[in-house]
């Protein structure tokens, strides 16, 4: 399965964007994302399981961004909302096969995992 991330840009502080993650086929995925500032340690930011019914979110992330998935067309979306200057990073969309209850929050909870996509906040 490969994954295609799109949807970064430069945006103002208290701006949204839209992320979209497609995966290369259908499967049975559990889907997250991830982001990665300069000189930081990749981090968990949102994660959906397979069929929607469960999601999970950071600190920062929660009620300011939205994950979602359509199943249809094998994709995953982040909506952001009142971007902040610190969320400044790539984002990184992973998925992980199988049927999960639950959201893995550590990086080694997925195999499949997107190139990322540039998200900066400034103005």
């Amino acid at each position: 399965v490969q994954l295609q991330a799109s949807g970064g840009g430069l945006v103002q502080p208290g701006g949204w964007l839209r992320l979209s993650c497609a995966a290369s086929k259908r499967a049975i995925l559990n889907y997250a994302w991830f982001r990665q500032a300069a000189g930081t340690a990749r981090e968990f930011v949102a994660g959906i399981n397979w069929n929607g019914g469960t999601t999970g979110y950071s600190e920062s992330a929660k009620h300011r961004f939205t994950i979602s998935r359509d199943n249809t067309t094998n994709a995953t979306y982040l909506q952001m909302h009142s971007l902040k200057p610190e969320d400044t990073a790539v984002y990184y969309c992973a998925a992980e096969r199988g049927i999960l209850g639950t959201v893995p929050r550590e990086i080694q909870g997925y195999d499949y995992w997107g190139l990322g996509t540039q998200v900066t906040v400034s103005s």
